[in-house]
This record gives C-alpha cells, sequence and structure tokens, in this order.
C-alpha cells in the first residue's frame, strides 16, 4: 500500500488551509499582471441552472471589458445534452465547446482546458444554485499569491433535506474513508471531489484526467504525487447548494470514483472483461 507520495519535486509535506479573506479583487487583478485567467464549466443537461451560475459570474471587476478583470473567459463544454444547455450558456455570454456524446466529467474538463486561454484554470460546476464571484476569487488566489500552489481545492458545508449539513453522502461514506487509507497524507483535504477547483495550466496539462466522476479524486492523488501535497490547498467557500441526487444515481459515480483511486493505489483490480 502507498502510504507516502512519490514526488518529483521538494521534500513532501501537507496540503494547506489557505485564508484570502484579506485579499480583495482589485488587489488579486494587481497580482494577476500579464497573467490571464479562465472559467471552465462541465455541463450535461444543466439548462436549469447553468444561466444563473453564468450570469453570478458576469459582475464588474471580475470581468470587464479589454481584459482588465480578474477572469479573461468563460468556457461552458456542454457534454452531449440532450436540452438546451448549449444555447442558454450561449445567451449567457460563455464561449461554448460542444461534445457530439456525453463522455463524462472527465473528459469534459479535460476539453474545457484544451479549449481555454487561461494560465489559471477555475473548474465550476454548472448546478450550483449559490454560485458566486467570491468563488473565483478565494480558488485563484493561492495561485497568484503562492508560486508553490498548483492546486486549489474548495470546501464547504452541504446542506440535505433541510438540514444545514449531510449532504456530499459518496464523499464521507466513500472518496475519504478511501483517501485516509490508501492516500493518508491527503486525509485534510475536506472536500476531495468538490467541483469548485483550480490549477495552474502548465500543472494540469502534466497530469492524466481520468474518465467521468473519478476525475477529481485523480487529480488530487496525481498532484500529490507529481509536486508534493504542499502544492495543493484549499479554500472555505462557505456553503454550496445544489440538488442531491437520489442514491441510485450516485452508485455509478462512485464506482467511477473508487475505480480511479483504486487504480492509482497497489491494490490489485480484478479483470472485469469477460
Amino acid at each position: 500500500m502507498k502510504s507516502s507520495p512519490e514526488t518529483k519535486s521538494g521534500p513532501t509535506s501537507s496540503p494547506i488551509e489557505f485564508d484570502c479573506s484579506a485579499l480583495s479583487i482589485d488587489e488579486l487583478v494587481a497580482l494577476k499582471d500579464k497573467l490571464r485567467v479562465s472559467i471552465c464549466i462541465p455541463a450535461r443537461d444543466e439548462a436549469a441552472t447553468l444561466g444563473d451560475v453564468v450570469a453570478a459570474l458576469r459582475v464588474p471587476h471580475l470581468i470587464e471589458s479589454g481584459g482588465s478583470g480578474l477572469v479573461d473567459e468563460i468556457v461552458v463544454v456542454d457534454d452531449g445534452s440532450l436540452d438546451n444547455t448549449a444555447q442558454v450558456a450561449q445567451a449567457s455570454g460563455a464561449k461554448v465547446v460542444t461534445l457530439a456524446t456525453g463522455e463524462g466529467k472527465g473528459r469534459a474538463m479535460w476539453a474545457g482546458l484544451k479549449a481555454s486561454c487561461g494560465d489559471v484554470v477555475v473548474f465550476l460546476d454548472a448546478d450550483v444554485l449559490n454560485t458566486t464571484p467570491e468563488f473565483v476569487v478565494k480558488l485563484v488566489a493561492p495561485l497568484l499569491t503562492t508560486p508553490e500552489i498548483v492546486l486549489v481545492k474548495g470546501f464547504y458545508e452541504r446542506p440535505f433535506n433541510g438540514s444545514p449539513s449531510g449532504g456530499g453522502r459518496v464523499t464521507e461514506l466513500l472518496a475519504r474513508p478511501l483517501i485516509e487509507l490508501l492516500f493518508p497524507y491527503l486525509r485534510s483535504i475536506r472536500q476531495p471531489l468538490a467541483g469548485e477547483t483550480a490549477g495552474r495550466r502548465e500543472a494540469l496539462a502534466k497530469l492524466e484526467f481520468a474518465d467521468g466522476y473519478g476525475v477529481e479524486i485523480a487529480l488530487l492523488i496525481d498532484t500529490a504525487r507529481e509536486f508534493g501535497p504542499g502544492a495543493i490547498a484549499q479554500v472555505d467557500l462557505g456553503t454550496r447548494i445544489h440538488r442531491n441526487r437520489p442514491l441510485d444515481e450516485l452508485r455509478p459515480q462512485a464506482l467511477e470514483i473508487l475505480t480511479a483511486a483504486l487504480a492509482r493505489s497497489d491494490v490489485k483490480l480484478p479483470d472485469q472483461r469477460g
């Protein structure tokens, strides 16, 4: 069992919790200098919520004409939607990349990385009902202030059925126990499956984007191995509100996450062919 990362650069350490409360958008714009920042949103059949997500991000100081804001572009990857996700994205002012068939979240994120221009790339989910510009500000802050950081994960409370917490069932029942057992150097990461993620393009381009919903945990593990756990930061995004899926929809997600994690461990998977 791999109990510590095999990194290529520097001593191993632990992910850091980054406090960016004292930094304003104007200060981050100044730190950004000539760097470009992209927001990429993978989406499949998210027409009902996507428009509000993009609208929440298209506000002064975050996105300004002439590239003077913190963000230079918003890219939506329509992953073979059967509804009008692409049309909603285009009407909202986002650049749209269309995948012909539903290829899964991992490939949609990779397509967004390839289609975007940012030196810093922020990934957001298309179904979060309380998306705010602060999500982006907090995710990019460690990357603009701390050269050693290459990946940033958001963490948050997740309401469930009227309770202030209790959401994130796959995270609590599968992902975090998996990490504690197989990748204990990442146990401090509160939301390993968070779709709210940001990274440096040059680092992301070196990593394998796992298929489907395994992409988030795979990026976390692969970043720790390539750059060291200390190259990962996490930031507090407050509360994340989105629809809670029924259990029968969570099982395939859980399988993809489990497969991606075990593939990066010494655990031998059975041959499922035949």
